[in-house]
């Protein structure tokens, strides 16, 4: 049976990832890309599905785990008879392969270890043909092989289609194992793993990488790791960054909600861009703007919510009957069937994300106007259009969502203020447009404020003609479509803080208005309260924003990981995990708060 899911660690390379459960069992991992098919699947089912584990073979009292300090590089102490031995986990980046490396250390005593391997390709589906020479083996599948190199005597199962060690490790001690993807049709390398050199260049590159944060306020340990985190969660040859490392993860344990998050929104374009820029990560914004227009590359009208980390477009869905499902959630689905939907916030989070990479100092792309035109044009016919809107819902079918009209009227204004102030100089197709762009805007934005605000209630709603909540509307002061101070805004916060919390934090939605089509009910969304906090912070209540931000810093996993969700009653995190937006909304919310601290006037001694 899995872990918890707050229970498990993240490794990665900058192009893939694995997760290591606190128990010292990899129960996730997907080669060669982070959306490729996982050779262990046990997060999503059970033994039978995958994993490789190193654990003692004698009772354990204690685990303590922790990343070595701005690495990635996981260390787990394991107390147990005879000793105490400690797992050293991790995955070199910038290599031309993908190697995982696990060094077992002695720390005291004399410990006995197990080492077991069980490769199951294609989500757990596929038994490898096992080849194994002493200390090496070789688990081959269809396209896809695995190196297995060992330290000490491998004894495979082949009956059991697994790779078993058993040994000692003593005090002092310290014996490296290491796994190594290589395509089926290539020869595996003859040179071994240096696994000490590839853990001191691990840690030198992360920790040179976390040296550029900007940040020095309060939360720096969280924003720190939380900046890891997106770069782990980067396939670094696009720059793509995918929503999370996992799919299927429950949004409900139990029930229908498992997604396949291992593809790029355009939903989380520009609060990412945003991110990585308060950081102080210009190259990476800069790549992740790159990907973006790449991938948006063509017609207006077939823009999609999300695409591969290469900017595939075809994700199609399809569920894995012999999975059961993390504690038996099914189904589990990879692909994502949302990838053709009609969003029109997409559009908005584009030309967003154009302007803020501009203002931030982003080189401008030489043909940065043919977009622009193109978009805004498609905008100005189609904003009137019912679409299913920022969180995808394949219920009731299209609507007029209030925060869908929000980033249509972002779109407009983005376009103008370019034009505004980089000037229109030799482009007489803008010129001619900034007129009838301004009405446009005008024409938006007063319809939104007429249909998308009830007096009734006194806050925006979800859509048009509806009395339900939803948290995206939190985001129009950020947008600059109204004032934080702004009454309207002022008493949605308000109408949200009393009808869509749940012992303090923020659902996206009430599950039960029937919305999203689907049964059952999800826990708290943990961007929506990074939201509620930027609200406070932007009216002046730092002291209520940095109390919210201190409770949503201290959900994390002992590793500082957030889920998509959090389970007040269950207090436990779920939804797929790690969780870019997560992280993205901790970033953003705590250098606002330090922000706005820093322009408070200082008072008089």
């Amino acid at each position: 049976m899995p872990a918890a899911i707050e229970d498990y660690g993240l490794i990665g390379d900058a192009t893939t990832v694995a997760l290591v459960s606190r128990y010292g069992s990899i129960d996730w991992l997907c080669l060669p890309r982070i959306d490729s098919d996982a050779c262990f699947a046990k997060l999503l089912g059970n033994d039978d599905h995958g994993y490789w584990t190193i654990r003692p073979a004698a009772a354990v009292t204690k685990i303590a785990r922790r990343y070595r300090r701005d690495t990635l590089v996981l260390e787990t102490d394991i107390t147990a008879d005879g000793g105490k031995a400690r797992v050293i986990d991790f995955m070199p980046p910038g290599a031309s392969h993908h190697d995982i490396i696990r060094i077992v250390e002695g720390v005291e005593g004399e410990v006995p270890m197990h080492a077991d391997l069980k490769v199951r390709f294609g989500y757990g589906a596929h038994i490898p043909w096992i080849r194994s020479d002493g200390k090496r083996a070789t688990l081959m599948s269809g396209p896809n092989a695995l190196l297995y190199a060992s330290p000490v005597l491998l004894e495979p199962d082949r009956e059991g289609a697994r790779v078993e060690a058993n040994f000692v490790v003593r005090a002092g001690e310290r014996l490296a194992f290491a796994l190594t993807f290589h395509p089926s049709h290539e020869r595996p390398t003859d040179q071994q793993v240096d696994a000490e050199r590839e853990l001191a260049r691990t840690e030198r590159y992360w920790r040179d990488w976390a040296s550029r944060c900007r940040y020095r306020g309060p939360f720096r340990d969280a924003v720190v790791r939380s900046l890891l985190t997106l770069k782990a969660l980067t396939y670094e040859p696009t720059g793509g960054i995918v929503a999370a490392a996992t799919s299927s993860l429950p949004e409900e344990l139990g029930g229908v909600r498992n997604w396949d998050y291992r593809y790029c929104w355009l939903r989380d374009a520009s609060l990412t861009l945003e991110a990585l820029m308060r950081g102080g990560y210009t190259e990476e914004a800069t790549s992740w703007r790159d990907w973006l227009m790449r991938a948006v590359a063509g017609a207006p009208a077939q823009l999609q919510i999300m695409y591969g980390v290469a900017g595939e477009h075809r994700l199609a869905e399809i569920e894995l009957p012999w999975l059961p499902g993390y504690e038996e959630s099914r189904p589990v689905r990879i692909g994502n069937g949302a990838y053709d939907q009609f969003q029109l916030d997409v559009y908005g989070e584009v030309l967003n994300t154009l302007y803020d990479a501009h203002v931030n100092g982003v080189p401008d792309l030489p043909d940065l106007w043919d977009p622009i035109l193109t978009i805004v044009d498609f905008v100005e016919k189609s904003w009137q259009r019912k679409d299913e809107g920022i969180w995808e819902v394949r219920g009731e079918g299209q609507r007029h969502f209030t925060h869908s009209k929000l980033m249509a009227w972002v779109a407009v204004d983005r376009a103008v203020r370019m034009i505004e102030e980089l000037g229109v100089g030799k482009h007489h197709r803008l010129e001619k447009r900034l007129p009838r762009w301004r009405a446009l805007r005008e024409q938006i934005r007063a319809n939104l404020i007429q249909r998308g605000f009830d007096e009734r209630i006194g806050a925006f709603t979800q859509s048009y003609g509806s009395d339900a909540l939803d948290a995206s509307v939190l985001l129009m002061p950020h947008m600059g479509f109204l004032p934080a101070d702004d009454p309207r805004m002022l008493s949605t916060v308000a109408a949200i803080e009393k009808n869509l919390t749940w012992d303090g934090l923020v659902l996206r939605y009430a599950t039960e208005t029937g919305v999203d089509g689907l049964p059952g009910h999800e826990g708290t969304f943990l961007i929506c309260s990074f939201w509620l906090a930027d609200n406070y912070a932007m009216v002046g209540r730092l002291d209520e924003a940095e109390a919210l931000l201190r409770r949503l810093v201290s959900l994390s996993s002992d590793l500082g990981l957030l889920a998509e969700e959090y389970h007040p009653d269950l207090r436990r995190q779920l939804g797929n995990y790690p969780q870019a937006f997560s992280h993205v909304g901790l970033i953003n919310t705590a250098t606002l708060i330090e922000a706005k601290r820093a322009k408070r006037p200082k008072r008089a001694a």
